[in-house]
């Protein structure tokens, strides 16, 4: 079986996962999974070795995470300590706050100097002047924010000599004027006030004041999410010692991915479908294709994503009347009773910016904003550990080969 893939049946796999046939389906719409055509013009699916062991040990991880990060290198690994943020028992805390209430009491500043400091209180950190590049003179892709953003902050950072400084207060400070100059380059405004969400609502939804704390609460409910993709990312960056400027700029090009952050866009597509098409159209063409439905099933909340939950709470109260959200009700309902999903933040966000007629990129614009605090609070816990992460690699490739008279030396790592 040298150099090639071995594939398992249906029964296989779940023998192998120790579940029923059934969850295995359950696990491909999910996109925890990835299935095949058989060969020889079968109908039966098959399913990658090495996809089924990664899927095991990502729930062995689950199961005993201290244990399993001995071993691997998986999904939610490799574990470390943090105080920032908890997942536990279906709910989503920062700092011990649960985020469904922060989200509905409190401002996104309040929150981000939580994730910053401990404390509930913005006034110290937030309302210097950030150091603004000539954002005008800067190219504006509508459909690239976050090239944008990367942009902004690649010039601006040189001015910000005090960003260098890596004191959790210094590093407080610093993320509040990156926060300011993202909200600038989001607006276009620079005069932003005390409020980011509230500058977003007046450059979006001039006319409509009340969006305001819509905008608040999604910017909250992205705030943090623990060690994802992008978080790890940032707190790789910052293990190195790079500027906090460096550490967002790093964590954006992994938020902007498909199976991140990019995400929303898919779940925007599909909410547009189902509106014009119907509802059990929209999701046929990712079931029958073998792909997964976006903005729906997220692994680390069964029982359904408290942030969805909360923003969509919030809309059906504020946006009853939007047409919008009869096609989004409609959703939730028919992949919870076809599949036993139900939705993510990123369909949630979706969803907002349908509801209140916010521009197409907002969804994604709003994590990016909401995120880069959370990716701050990392920054600053980093550098206060000074220790520079280094996982190692389980080396899969050929063996060692002697060397053969007459060839090339190797390179040694001092020649590196």
């Amino acid at each position: 079986m040298a150099g090639k893939q071995r594939y398992l049946t249906a029964q296989e796999a779940a023998e192998r996962l120790g579940i029923q046939v059934a969850t295995l389906y359950a696990y491909v719409s999910r996109g925890l999974l990835r299935s095949q055509a058989g060969d020889g013009g079968t109908r039966a699916r098959r399913y990658a070795l090495e996809d089924v062991e990664a899927l095991a040990a990502s729930k062995a991880y689950r199961r005993e995470p201290a244990r399993a990060a001995e071993t691997a290198l998986g999904y939610g690994m490799p574990v470390l300590d943090s105080a920032i943020t908890l997942i536990d028992g279906g709910r989503l805390y920062y700092r011990g706050h649960d985020v469904t209430v922060l989200a509905q009491m409190h401002s996104f500043e309040a929150v981000a100097a939580l994730l910053w400091t401990g404390s509930l209180s913005p006034a110290a950190i937030f309302g210097g002047p950030p150091p603004l590049p000539a954002l005008q003179t800067l190219p504006k892709d509508p459909d690239s924010p976050i090239e944008h953003y990367q942009a902004c902050l690649a010039l601006a950072a040189p001015a910000d000599l005090a960003a260098h400084q890596q004191t959790p207060e210094a590093v407080a400070r610093a993320g509040a004027r990156i926060l300011a100059l993202l909200g600038h380059a989001a607006t276009g405004q620079e005069e932003l006030g005390a409020s980011i969400a509230v500058a977003l609502q007046r450059a979006w939804l001039p006319r409509r004041p009340e969006a305001a704390a819509l905008l608040s609460a999604a910017l909250i409910l992205c705030a943090d999410h623990e060690l994802n993709i992008s978080a790890f990312t940032a707190r790789c960056v910052a293990s190195a010692g790079s500027s906090p400027y460096a550490v967002v700029i790093a964590a954006l090009s992994a938020l902007q991915g498909h199976r991140h952050g990019g995400c929303t866009a898919h779940a925007a597509a599909l909410l547009a479908a189902a509106a014009a098409e119907g509802v059990r159209p929209a999701i046929a063409g990712y079931l029958k294709s073998g792909d997964s439905v976006p903005g729906f099933g997220h692994p680390l909340y069964p029982g359904g994503d408290p942030r969805a939950s909360c923003l969509l709470a919030m809309l059906s109260e504020q946006c009853a009347a939007a047409p919008s959200m009869a096609a989004a009700a409609a959703l939730c309902a028919a992949m919870h009773e076809m599949l036993g999903l139900r939705p993510t933040l990123d369909f949630a966000l979706a969803a907002l910016a349908s509801a209140i007629g916010a521009p197409r990129h907002s969804p994604l614009i709003l994590f990016a904003l909401g995120r880069s605090a959370g990716w701050i609070a990392h920054a600053a816990e980093q550098y206060s550990l000074n220790q520079l992460i280094r996982p190692r690699a389980r080396y899969s490739g050929p063996p060692p080969v002697a060397d053969v008279p007459g060839s090339a030396p190797h390179a040694t790592s001092a020649s590196l």
